[in-house]
């Protein structure tokens, strides 16, 4: 952090306070727009990317939140311009957002590079616009706050409290044995989502605005909050008089983020037992910062930290309930032994300041440190010849007799293989059988799809089974539960060893010796795969081949490779 600014030194000056033919331009256009001089010139133009779209449930509140972010702009002296970027609904976004996650990034830095921009408030929440928005911000490195979308409301149906994600997988497979009709089903459609925000388990999006907010990069305890609470929208206007201050201040994420913040990171992932999806994010956004962070730390972290929040899918809450309870700071409270507190966050205090006093309310929604959310680890990172640079699961989401389970392979190609017998009721599966999933890792999927959270066949449905032991290169959506092992590395499409197993072939995995491999011989695996070819991915053109051509492994983040690193880009020139 440098001294304190002067309307000189600010960026925007560059744009807007020269006296020479291109700035005239500049100012002239502003005032085209309606604006007066006295709105720009020497003032702080603050930046407000927002992820808004008519097609992204999460953030249909952002195009009100963005004009409560200007509010506390002008209220504190500044010029907020609001800019539009890649919004990456969830839901709708096929194969999977997880593809363009760089390209948001990517969006993100150029679009502060390439603007008059001194400050951003980056407006995100839904699984990829939390890293991608962050990403791109970390390595533009100007002061940056990010405002996260929020939790939306618990959903309802019948009586029944319903979690986004969870319980659509709980009574999907209902409805697959029978247990439940199409008319019970359209009822539970209009009950899961009430609201505006995001899921309201402990999905990718709760995961990872929590860690946001851990890093340092929200307002304090600001990722609790839900979406429609009328506490959301003074947050906003807050993040944007915060922002201008940072500018003044010259508070950027350089100055925050470190390897402490990041530890701090994995106290709390490990605490909320967060998406396994937190793996591949929390590494790209270290490297992006110059932090060196592995899967060996998270497995690290995973062993001595115990799960507290009792939150769907480990758990039996929802956020709406969390924060109720007392959100993210009363969390880290508890946790307090476990942090480095000394860190610094956007607010101007450190995290230790951020957190002191808060209270938990409920007991058994946010639990002590002496009374945790049962014996097995938020995550856990399994090593063997399956997966020589690793993969991840999450135990405390699985049934235990499968933490260490040996198994015939029932092994599948590409998805749609697997989708074509999993109706067949004659289908030679065992609830012991261990379904692998191919190809659809970072390349192979591409983008890594969420298809980790293999189906149960209906066979094994309709005589009781929940779960099984599923591996695949695959990731799982954050709100998934099960004994799924995930982001297998590296993954099969690049001939890495799962792209070698045969159905019949023996897996192992035991959770505890951190061990996952498969009954062959270092020798046998090669010969296979001397005649093994990965389906066609190749693609001619566009985004998909500039992907498949310049991604990262799991293991390593998925960065593209020209993306990575902390040496900043040159300002653009202005002639």
């Amino acid at each position: 952090m440098s001294g304190r600014k002067t309307p000189e030194s600010l960026r925007s000056h560059r744009w807007f306070g020269a006296e020479d033919l291109r700035a005239f331009g500049h100012r002239s256009r502003a005032l085209q727009m309606g604006y007066e001089r006295q709105d720009f010139l020497g003032k702080p133009v603050i930046a407000i990317i927002n992820t808004w779209s008519d097609i992204n449930p999460c953030h249909a509140h952002f195009r009100t939140r963005a004009e409560e972010v200007k509010r506390g702009v002008w209220q504190a002296g500044g010029f907020p311009l609001e800019l539009p970027a890649l919004s990456l609904a969830e839901t709708y976004v096929k194969p999977t957002t997880m593809l363009y996650r760089n390209f948001l990034a990517m969006e993100v830095e150029e679009l502060l590079r390439s603007h008059p921009i001194d400050g951003v408030v980056l407006l995100g929440g839904c699984d990829k616009t939390t890293p991608g928005t962050i990403m791109g911000a970390i390595s533009m490195d100007l002061p940056t706050v990010f405002l996260p979308a929020g939790p939306m409301l618990r959903g309802n149906w019948n009586g029944e409290v319903l979690g986004s994600g969870s319980d659509v997988w709980k009574y999907w497979a209902d409805k697959q044995a029978g247990r439940i009709g199409e008319a019970e089903w359209h009822e539970m459609e209009a009950g899961i989502a009430r609201s505006f925000g995001t899921c309201m388990t402990m999905g990718t999006a709760a995961t990872m605005t929590a860690l946001a907010d851990t890093l340092g990069l929200c307002l304090p305890g600001s990722s609790s909050i839900p979406a429609p609470d009328s506490g959301h929208s003074r947050m906003a206007s807050a993040c944007g008089r915060r922002i201008v201050e940072m500018v003044w201040e010259d508070l950027k994420p350089s100055d925050i983020l470190t390897r402490e913040s990041f530890e701090n990171a994995l106290t709390v992932h490990m605490a909320m037992a967060g998406s396994t999806n937190a793996m591949v994010h929390l590494v790209a956004m270290a490297k992006r910062a110059g932090v060196p962070l592995t899967l060996d730390d998270f497995d690290a972290f995973a062993r001595k930290i115990p799960v507290l929040a009792n939150v769907r899918p480990s758990g039996a809450y929802l956020m709406e309930d969390f924060y109720y309870a007392g959100g993210l700071r009363a969390l880290q409270n508890v946790l307090a032994p476990h942090l480095h507190g000394h860190c610094k966050t956007v607010a101007g205090i450190t995290l230790g300041q951020s957190f002191a006093g808060a209270e938990v309310f409920n007991g058994d929604v946010i639990r002590s440190l002496d009374n945790p959310i049962g014996a097995t680890s938020g995550t856990a990172i399994l090593r063997g010849n399956l997966a020589p640079d690793g993969c991840v699961m999450k135990p405390a989401a699985a049934d235990p007799r499968f933490l260490k389970h040996s198994g015939p392979a029932l092994v599948f190609r590409t998805y749609d293989d697997m989708a074509a017998v999993m109706e067949d009721e004659s289908l030679d599966v065992t609830p012991d059988s261990v379904l692998i999933l191919q190809n659809a890792g970072p390349v192979g999927g591409p983008g890594m799809p969420e298809w980790g959270m293999l189906p149960i066949p209906r066979k094994l449905l309709k005589a009781g089974v929940r779960d099984m032991l599923r591996i695949s290169d695959a990731r799982m959506s954050g709100t998934s539960y099960g004994a799924c092992v995930l982001h297998v590395s590296p993954e099969s499409h690049i001939g890495g060893p799962l792209a070698a197993v045969r159905t019949g072939d023996r897996v192992s995995v035991d959770v505890e010796a951190r061990s996952i491999s498969v009954d062959l011989s270092d020798e046998e695996i090669a010969e296979r795969l001397k005649s093994w070819s990965p389906p066609d991915r190749d693609y001619p053109r566009g985004y998909n081949r500039l992907f498949g051509q310049h991604i990262r492994q799991a293991h390593e983040g998925c960065d593209f490779d020209f993306l990575e690193g902390t040496e900043r880009l040159p300002e653009p020139e202005i002639h």
